[in-house]
Parts: structure tokens; sequence; C-alpha cells
């Protein structure tokens, strides 16, 4: 069988390389949102969806429109996968899997991506990786790939450029050596209780940086709106998220290991988070009763991180035979 597995590593692009980036993210965001314009001015005006093969052929004229000519600094694929992106992202809302397709913002999720194998080059043995019209970059490896690649996309979190890597290869089917079945019951004081009687300690992650916020966000309610010190402590407030998220992930991703090793069948139960977590404030005209609880306890919800628990995933990545 053949199964798709992305390696994600952080790039070290010198001065020029990553102005370059940041051009490149900021034109794929710009094309992004003037076609998702379009798309609104033609759903206003009736005029129906645009199709993806007559949005692509709108970036040829933005890039000989004199206001937008540097649309031509990018390569011109990761332009059309801008506009893929928007089109899959309409897809998804037209079958109800998704909600309607937004704006994005400046510093949000800023990524661009190569999606023809033949223009990228890795060379693991000197950690390097070769961009199309970015050149070679150096990269922190932390492990070797034996597949053949696919695509990569470059995306910009919390001031660091990272590369993840798409690669497809072929394995055995996977035969998990233990026969035995568990049933998972999530909860807050207990992460996971397994019909085994085994159980799972919580993380916590957001308990453990909670000081650290609170404090973090009094200095900024102090500080003038748009300085520059805000901008420090908004940064400073971003890394604190990013390292919650961080140990969140670390902790569901041993976790989910453990299990798929070590059980040939899990049975977890299909939890409603969104729902589960909603607020209880209620309406005007109708006030809610134990907000305060509520509140408290849809934090703890969300900081468990259940929505992100894939075991579909886990056992992709495994071969037990």
């Amino acid at each position: 069988m053949k199964i798709l597995q992305a390696y994600k590593f952080e790039l070290m692009p010198n001065g020029e390389q990553r102005r370059n980036m940041r051009r490149f993210a900021d034109t794929s965001r710009y094309a992004y949102n003037r076609a998702l314009a379009l798309q609104q001015e033609s759903q206003k005006a009736e005029g129906g969806y645009i199709r993806y093969e007559e949005m692509a052929k709108c970036l040829p004229l933005w890039k000989r429109d004199m206001d937008t000519a540097w649309l031509k600094e990018p390569p011109s694929q990761a332009l059309q996968q801008t506009l893929m992106d928007l089109n899959k992202g309409f897809q998804k809302f037209f079958k109800k899997q998704a909600g309607y397709p937004k704006f994005k913002k400046k510093g949000q999720s800023d990524s661009f991506r190569f999606p023809d194998p033949k223009q990228l080059k890795l060379d693991q043995e000197n950690k390097r990786v070769f961009l199309p019209k970015l050149g070679w970059i150096r990269l922190r490896k932390s492990r070797d790939m034996e597949c053949s690649i696919r695509n990569a996309t470059v995306s910009l979190r919390d001031g660091k450029w990272y590369i993840s890597i798409q690669t497809q290869r072929d394995v055995e089917e996977p035969v998990n050596p233990s026969q035995t079945i568990a049933g998972i019951d999530v909860g807050i004081s207990k992460f996971a209780a397994l019909s085994t009687g085994e159980v799972i300690v919580p993380i916590h992650s957001i308990r453990q940086m909670k000081k650290k916020l609170a404090r973090l966000q009094r200095q900024l309610a102090k500080k003038k709106r748009g300085s520059r010190n805000a901008q420090k402590i908004k940064h400073k407030i971003q890394k604190c998220h990013i390292r919650i998220a961080n140990v969140r992930n670390d902790h569901l991703h041993k976790t989910t290991i453990m299990l798929c090793k070590n059980h040939a069948v899990i049975v977890v139960e299909d939890l409603q988070v969104k729902k589960m977590s909603q607020s209880a404030k209620g309406t005007i005209e109708s006030s809610g009763t134990n907000v305060k609880a509520k509140t408290k306890l849809n934090k703890s919800i969300l900081d468990q991180g259940w929505e992100d628990v894939n075991f579909g995933g886990v056992l992709n990545e495994f071969n037990f035979s």
C-alpha cells in the first residue's frame, strides 16, 4: 500500500532569502484575498461561482497591471496553488463540510506551496533544500527521509520559517502484533480511562502557562496600542501560546502512538467538542446560569485537545508486520 507522510523541518535562510519568502507569502495572500473578493462580487451580481480554470486566467492579467506587477516575483505555481486552496475551500463549503472562506490577515497562516517535485532538490547529507527562486536553504534536519518527494509547503510561525515536505512511499499492509481491544473514555481530571483499567494523566498545558500569560496580559494593557513595546509583549504572548500548543501536541502524539502499538482495535466515543464548549451566557431575554463555572469547564475541555486526536493517521505511520 502507498501512504503519504509529511516531514517538517525548520529553515535557516539568509537575509535575502528571508525577505523573498516574506514577499512570496504576501503575494500569495494578496492573490487569495483578491480571488475571494471576485467570488463575492460575482455571487452578489448573481453571476454564480467562478471556477478555478476561469479564476486562474486572471493571474496573467494581474501581473501585466502596473499596480500589481510585483506578482511576477514569486513562482507562478505558488500563486496557482493559492487559487486551488480557495477552490477547495469553496468545494467544502458547498458540501457543508466547512464554513464560508474568509479573507486572510497578515501574520496569520503566512505560507506558500511548491507543487512540482521536479523543481525541488533535497541534499540530506549537507542538510539543505533547493527551492525555486530561493536557491539552496539550510535546514535543521532531525530525521532522514527515504521517500519520493511530492510537494513542499513553506510557512511562517512565530518569526521562524518551516518547510513541510510531503512524501509518498510503499509499505506492506500493517499488522498489529496485539489482539486486544480497548475502549477509551476521555475526561478532564483523567485524560483517558481505558477499559483495561489503565489511566492516562492529563498534562494541562494551559494551566502551566496561566500565571505567565496573565502577567504578560497585564503588561500589554499598560502599553500604548500600536507601539513597539506593545508589539514586543504581543510577541511574548504568541510564544507562550505556541509553547502551549507544542506541549499539547507532543502529549497527544505520544499517547496515540502508545495506544496504537499496544491494542489492535481502539473504540473512542465521538464527542461534539464544539457543542460541549459552547458559552452558557445565553441571550439578553434569557440569561444563562452558572456562567463562571461553565467558562472554567469550557477552558478545561479545550485544554485537553480532544478534537486533535487522530488514531487513523498514527496507524498509517507504522508498519507492525
